[in-house]
């Protein structure tokens, strides 16, 4: 099975090259172009792949300094998924088990819901470290004993970073809490699975038609278990809402008279009938004229470009 390993040059990724230096892998490095020093990390996993024989790929983002967490990852992950569609394999990242606990805390600090608690749920990536049940000590003793050479990143010590902040305190917990917090962690994700296959037969049951959901199911079921309905709905149509924005949706659906419109994002809204909801898109008219052919043109088209319903020669 081919791997595309994810290498920044750091202890973690470099431990994890040189446990599949031997296997069928790819390996991937993304420059976020965040600090002046980047570009030798680049050269040393060049280097480090060269030594081994092993394809590599590399790309500089030139995202500057100060950028966030979530859009470097956001980034990154695009990037590793190109790879990934331009060569088959399964895509790896060296996470061990205190990104867990880190994650698991930034997430419940933003106020996330239940799902903060299973971090890299359902992102198709394997983490060979998570599997492996490593928490970063045996990340470093399996590199002490290997004599692996790894880049620093200064950035990983500036308080300015939540994530640093959060790592900083985690080195304060007991081990026995540690220990707990990810035996939470394992429960939480196969509660999430069963809760997440409940969700989409409901949101199926719903269904009247391609876009018309019925309302019954939303005036009769608890508030939270409508919202988590709501949202399997909302992605099956290729929205993500926020929580704020799908308890709107809710009301909508409870309080709105038939025929009024719900707006969505993207150019989209719902018009709330009596008994279902429907899912439309807002008419555009595209219009021109040509002189030199003495004709005009136009187009009745949906905000989604795939759909043109009419066109017209005058």
């Amino acid at each position: 099975m081919k791997l595309i390993l994810a290498v920044s040059g750091g202890v973690d990724s470099m431990a994890l090259l040189a446990m599949y230096a031997h296997a069928d892998i790819i390996v991937v490095h993304i420059d976020h172009g965040t600090r002046k020093s980047s570009a030798e990390d680049a050269d040393f996993v060049h280097q480090k792949c060269q030594e081994l024989g092993v394809k590599f790929y590399e790309t500089k983002l030139e995202l500057g300094e100060g950028v966030s967490e979530e859009l470097a990852r956001k980034k990154r992950y695009e990037f590793l998924k190109t790879i990934q569609e331009k060569e088959g394999g399964t895509l790896c990242t060296a996470h061990h088990l205190d990104d867990v606990l880190e994650s698991i805390t930034i997430n419940l600090i933003r106020g996330t819901g239940w799902r903060g608690l299973t971090p890299f749920y359902g992102d198709e990536l394997v983490r060979p470290f998570i599997i492996s049940k490593m928490w970063k000590c045996d990340v470093l003793k399996f590199a002490g004993r290997h004599a692996i050479h790894y880049r620093q990143d200064p950035t990983n010590y500036e308080t300015n970073y939540l994530r640093n902040r959060v790592r900083e305190k985690m080195t304060e917990l007991d081990e026995t809490v540690r220990v707990d917090i990810i035996d939470l962690f394992e429960k939480q994700n196969k509660l999430r699975e069963k809760i997440e296959k409940l969700v989409a037969e409901l949101a199926k049951q719903t269904i009247v038609g391609k876009n018309f959901h019925k309302k019954e199911l939303f005036l009769r079921a608890d508030e939270k278990v409508a919202i988590e309905i709501l949202r399997e709905i909302c992605l099956m149509h290729d929205y993500s809402l926020t929580r704020k924005q799908l308890e709107d949706f809710l009301t909508a659906i409870k309080t709105y008279a038939p025929h009024k419109k719900f707006n969505l994002p993207k150019n989209r809204f719902v018009t709330i009938l009596k008994n279902y909801f429907e899912f439309k898109w807002t008419t555009i008219l595209l219009w021109f004229s040509s002189e030199a052919a003495g004709t005009a043109v136009s187009w009745v088209v949906d905000a989604e470009p795939r759909f043109i319903h009419s066109i017209r020669i005058d």
